[in-house]
């Protein structure tokens, strides 16, 4: 089998032979090219150390990106390619980094230490595909599999636990036996693991395509790092609006949604107050009341534990608080909405409606049609130009001093109070209306 290379990846193969070395691609490229997904980033293990790997590659930049566990990157024509020695790992104190590392020249002994089956096929243009795990057989039957011992896979590394779950996640494969028991049996070990790195690995799984199956069998696993989500497993609505416990509710929706990681999030946490929330009335109907702004708490403090930027942390708290107001459907609450949200986030705030009621049960689907019309009044909007934001208004705040206006809370409070007459359509927005209408609020 010849993979087709871009031409920097072949320079390296070349300059790494010229030097009397033997390189390989390795890991997530390799993957890629067997699953027919074009690879973003190309690594290498190489038989060079890293002093022979800087002096084979005398005239490039190379960067001592992790040379202690023999790790550069290479930039060749503006492509950073990865090369890492041949290596023998000791063992993993800490559940996370190898507390020594043994260069070797042998390319199987460096396989052996890798995490995944599908992650320990090696190829070289010459040689083919290197592949003594058996991962280009789990790739076609879709199974995540530990290299050699998946117990053993699991301790050294707890981080291996979410990547596990992730490429099940995102490639839709299914966790093998022995490795699910590894997975399950190890992951109080994710309490070893920084946030910052259980963050990276979650955003990528909660955008994955198989997400809701990984949500429900492995809320356990999911469990030691987002708590929240086990009271709300197999809790029943006992609701006519739903025909799923929350948490099958919330893996539903979520599949429902673009992979972007603030609509997953929103959708992972919109619910997850509804346990603490919970009443039931005369009739056994189960209510929820104030559970949005429950789980706008929850979201917001687990997001913040998991160091996720407060850009996200705000834009996920937002369309959990507001994902269950109703907003009615004419031009002035569309303004109005924009004003509160801005345009990509009360795009996202419909997107976040529309998943959570294609998770309800199906006779109450009949809403879908009203945010239909909502997005349609929203472009309509938009195309118009019309005016929903401070910015957008016909007056600024020269035009206030202009009129004698000196103190800044004063300019503040005639600015929202014009907008808001715009917005609701009470006058328009032209400069010489704005201007008396300025002279009128003005406070004598």
């Amino acid at each position: 089998m010849r993979l087709s290379l871009p031409k920097p990846v072949e320079k390296a193969f070349k300059r790494l032979e010229s030097c009397g070395f033997c390189g390989y691609l390795v890991g997530g490229c390799v993957r890629d090219y067997l699953l027919d997904t074009p690879p973003t980033d190309f690594d290498m293990t190489t038989d060079a150390t890293p002093a022979e790997m800087i002096a084979c590659f005398a005239g490039f930049r190379v960067l001592e990106t992790g040379i202690r566990h023999g790790t550069v990157t290479v930039i060749i024509d503006g492509m950073a390619i990865e090369m890492t020695t041949h290596r023998i790992e000791g063992d993993y104190s800490d559940s996370r980094h190898p507390d020594a590392v043994q260069f070797t020249r042998n390319l199987v002994d460096d396989l052996a230490r890798r995490d995944f089956t599908i992650n320990a096929i090696a190829y070289h243009p010459q040689k083919g595909l290197i592949d003594h795990y058996g991962g280009v057989v789990d790739i076609k039957k879709k199974i995540i599999r530990g290299v050699g011992d998946p117990h053993k896979r699991m301790t050294e590394d707890a981080l291996r636990i979410l990547r596990g779950l992730r490429f099940a996640a995102v490639l839709g494969f299914a966790l093998e036996g022995q490795t699910q028991r590894a997975i399950r049996q190890n992951c109080g070990q994710l309490a070893n693991i920084s946030a910052e790195r259980i963050a990276a690995e979650l955003n990528k799984l909660i955008c994955g395509k198989n997400v809701k199956a990984i949500i429900l069998e492995e809320t356990a696993v999911l469990g030691v790092v987002i708590p929240e989500l086990l009271p709300a497993k197999n809790f029943e609505q006992q609701s006519p609006y739903h025909c799923y416990d929350v948490l099958t509710h919330t893996a539903v929706a979520m599949e429902t949604l673009a992979p972007l990681p603030r609509l997953r999030w929103a959708m992972l946490f919109h619910d997850l107050g509804k346990p603490q929330t919970f009443t039931r009335d005369a009739a056994g109907v189960g209510h929820f009341e104030g559970h949005s702004k429950c789980s706008e708490v929850i979201a917001r403090e687990r997001l913040r534990a998991l160091r996720i930027s407060s850009v996200t942390i705000d834009q996920v708290g937002l369309l959990v608080k507001y994902h269950g107001v109703h907003i009615d459907v004419d031009k002035k609450s569309v303004k109005r909405w924009l004003n509160r949200l801005s345009e990509p986030l009360f795009r996202d705030l419909i997107a976040i409606k529309r998943g959570d009621n294609l998770a309800k049960a199906s006779q109450y689907h009949s809403r879908l049609e009203s945010l239909q019309r909502l997005e349609a009044l929203l472009d309509q909007v938009i195309a118009e130009k019309a005016c929903f934001s401070l910015k957008d208004l016909a007056v600024n705040g020269h035009d206030l001093i202009g009129l004698g206006i000196k103190n800044g809370e004063e300019i503040g409070r005639i600015l929202k109070l014009l907008l808001t007459g715009v917005i609701d359509e009470v006058y328009q927005n032209e400069k010489e209306v704005l201007i008396e209408k300025a002279k009128e609020l003005r406070r004598c």
